[in-house]
């Protein structure tokens, strides 16, 4: 028998090559192979087998345990076709049911855990819960499914207690149907948490957490809780109290109310948020006395419900404050059972041991990690359909929980989540490139060579506010860079069969997913990005073809694919201004590290050779902004400003923003510009009265520009005046805590 457990956790002691350890070597490699072959997600801890057997047709199941789920399960699979008493026997339960104490001793002593024996005659799947014998008949479906089924066993479990995601992000929240859908990707996937927590719900933050959700939403919430236990998910109810909390009886009974009031909906895993808001609610002391009132007079008078989560206003190293000892004050006053949560060293990062060690200590306890990806809410005109990578592989002792923020996409996020699920199971085995492969399968299991097309250069996040950036294009990378060296040094291009070849595969990719009907949810989500993609691709072939055709002198062709990339390029600018139009980042980007530049430089140097070349003046379409963010405030130096026709436009952040005495945020223009209006809206609106709006030539001195403040929701200010800065600037003695909602100036 073989044991294949992973490799880095295989001890192999230097032997002699003799002809027993290389039989031995070519078994493992031979049964690791076909173990990959049984296409199991997450993939399990240790399997051992020896021999395979064609798969039985008819089998006569036992479940012994009485759980509805799965039950369900077996139902799914099971039927009245390939079921019969004197079928293939097998028995399914949990530890507490009548197995031999043989089989029950190889149960792990772990939460959810299992163990799957498989001979010629009876298999048995043994729980060490509830949840772990459903889990080990997920695993055993997936061995049925194939052809032939291994002899021996199967021992598995989690490395991660809760393992999930949070929809915990800004903008349009999940639809029901997509929320239904998620559940049950969870469910196949063995995760088992779902933190129901849309910013943009009002029955979950303000102005409304302290009423009841009306019955329409009330009776989806109860069909998305009762989906969510028929896949053996918790799903986490979290409310966000903290923007108008007031620390008296009065809010305490009402969020006591609420979570009633939830519990009557099936809610039996509660998270309370307190991110990204200012003011009073943000009282360390105040919020740990909360939680562990809930905890007292709910959680533990309950019995069946599960330990508090919170989300911490400081949730991230960079926004922690050690003067403040905000974090101190939770991990000394909160009770123990409470699970704070932790996105890493900043609002968007990996997490590795050295992050975990250090917040570990100040909470004193093992923190929930929040991890912000593949969510896109700072960047919406990217689609982030890349590999799940970058955390360490190291940390499974030392987190309570991991559960990753989606994209408002909740189908295109599939393929990150997929990733997830296998990295929060098993650590040490986790494949990032492979379980981003089998992921575009699952979720389009008959377009998906096109879809990795698609994916491969559609990952990163292009320059933003956070800094976090994904690779993209990794194998056409060198080629592109060849490419465009050969073209700036004049030399004839070595890998234009390759490049050609890529744009043609990027065109066909696109047209093959427009018309497939493999999975139409995933289409109309990403359709806008495909259908950029495709003239993109085009405009890569135009661009080739320009090249070709001043390598032979062709005038009459080298303009007609001149002027197609044109046309190409305003085809894609009014897609751009046409689709995922929102107040945040606005418009479809696609292939934006590698490629783009590629196709744009290629076009630039390739017009600049030829008006050299024939005395023309074609031109060069340059695309860029040279205008920049002008601040003083270091939250907002990575921030993002768009030019978009002539309205400069500040990518608002999603987090409160700090303004400290003198602290000021506006732009620094190319050249001095006449500026026809400002527009801004800040929330709270009483901070206006302390904010002064100012021009300047130099950035030395400073004219102020009069503006009424009539209108409380958005400010509109006539400037009509020439100047290279526009500022508003903090000229109060206090330091101002804000929300920025919109920054943008129109230019002649």
């Amino acid at each position: 028998m073989i044991l294949l457990s992973s490799l880095n956790t295989l001890k192999l002691r230097p032997l002699k090559t003799t002809p027993i350890f290389i039989l031995a070597l070519l078994l493992f490699m031979v049964n690791f192979s076909a173990a990959q072959d049984l296409n199991l997600n997450p993939n399990p801890q240790e399997l051992v087998f020896n021999e395979y057997i064609a798969t039985p047709i008819q089998f006569n199941v036992v479940q012994k345990n009485a759980d509805k789920s799965t039950e369900h399960l077996l139902a799914s699979f099971f039927n009245e076709d390939n079921t019969s008493s004197k079928g293939f026997s097998i028995h399914i339960g949990t530890i507490d049911d009548k197995f031999s104490r043989k089989l029950k001793n190889q149960v792990p002593n772990k939460p959810e855990s299992y163990h799957i024996d498989l001979s010629k005659k009876h298999i048995s799947v043994i729980g060490r819960d509830t949840r772990g014998t459903y889990y080990g008949v997920r695993t055993l479906i997936a061995v049925l499914k194939n052809p032939k089924t291994p002899l021996g066993y199967i021992t598995d479990y989690p490395d991660i207690t809760a393992r999930g995601t949070v929809e915990g992000f800004y903008g349009t929240p999940w639809s029901f149907n997509h929320r239904i859908r998620q559940i049950d990707f969870y469910g196949q996937n063995k995760l088992n948490t779902y933190i129901y927590g849309p910013k943009d719900d009002p029955y979950h933050s303000s102005p409304n957490w302290r009423k009841p959700y009306p019955e329409t939403e009330a009776n989806q919430l109860k069909k998305l809780i009762e989906r969510a236990a028929l896949n053996h998910v918790d799903f986490v109810w979290a409310i966000h109290p903290g923007k108008d909390i007031k620390w008296n009886d009065t809010d305490r009974v009402a969020l006591l109310h609420k979570f009633e009031l939830m519990y009557k909906l099936g809610v039996r895993t509660y998270a309370v948020f307190f991110d990204d808001i200012s003011g009073e609610g943000t009282n360390p002391k105040q919020q740990a006395d909360l939680l562990n009132y809930l905890n007292t007079e709910f959680v533990e008078t309950k019995k069946d419900v599960k330990p508090l989560i919170m989300c911490p206003t400081e949730y991230n190293k960079s926004w922690s404050n050690p003067k403040g000892k905000y974090l101190e004050t939770l991990g000394e006053a909160l009770d123990p059972s409470i699970r704070v949560m932790w996105t890493g060293n900043r609002v968007v990062a990996d997490i590795d041991k050295e992050t975990m060690e250090w917040i570990n200590a100040k909470i004193q306890r093992k923190a929930f990690i929040w991890w912000n990806f593949p969510v896109s809410d700072y960047v919406r005109n990217h689609m982030l359909l890349g590999p799940t990578y970058g955390n360490g592989t190291d940390v499974t002792q030392n987190l309570s929980g991991f559960v990753s923020n989606p994209m408002e996409h909740a189908e295109a996020s599939k393929i990150a989540i997929y990733g997830v699920a296998d990295y929060t199971w098993n650590m040490s085995k986790y494949q990032a490139e492979k379980k981003w492969l089998e992921a575009m399968q699952v979720v389009m299991p008959e377009s998906y060579k096109a879809l990795e097309i698609f994916a491969r250069h559609n990952s990163d996040l292009g320059p933003n506010g956070h800094r976090y950036r994904r690779d993209e294009s990794v194998s056409f990378t060198p080629i592109a860079e060849a490419f465009l060296k050969d073209l700036e040094a004049g030399q004839n291009i070595k890998n234009f069969e390759t490049v050609h070849n890529e744009f043609q595969a990027m065109v066909e990719a696109s047209y093959i997913l427009l018309n497939s009907s493999d999975n139409p949810v995933l289409l109309d989500e990403i359709r806008p990005w495909i259908k950029q993609f495709q003239l993109l691709g085009q405009s890569g072939l135009a661009t080739l073809n320009m090249y070709k055709a001043l390598q032979t002198q062709n005038t009459n062709a080298f303009e007609r694919s001149y002027q197609a990339v044109k046309a190409l390029k305003t085809e894609m600018y009014a897609l751009d201004r046409s689709e995922n139009q929102n107040p945040y980042q606005p418009g479809i980007k696609t292939a934006s590290l590698i490629v783009t530049p590629l196709i744009n430089n290629s076009f630039k140097l390739l017009t600049q050779n030829y008006n050299k070349a024939f005395g023309k003046q074609l031109e060069l379409e340059a695309d860029y902004n040279p205008h920049t963010l002008f601040t003083n405030i270091a939250q907002l130096e990575n921030q993002q400003v768009n030019l978009r026709d002539r309205t400069l436009v500040l990518n608002p952040p999603l987090e409160i923003i700090r303004l400290e005495p003198g602290a000021y945020l506006g732009f620094e223009l190319q050249e001095a510009t006449r500026i026809t209006q400002m527009h801004y809206k800040l929330t709270p609106d009483t901070i206006y009265t302390n904010l002064k709006l100012e021009i300047s030539n130099n950035g030395e001195e400073w004219a102020t520009i009069p503006h009424p403040l009539d209108n409380k929701d958005l400010v509109k200010v006539s400037v009509n005046q020439t100047a290279k800065y526009i500022r508003l600037i903090n000229t109060s003695t206090e330091t101002l805590e804000t929300k920025l909602k919109q920054l943008s100036i129109n230019i002649k």
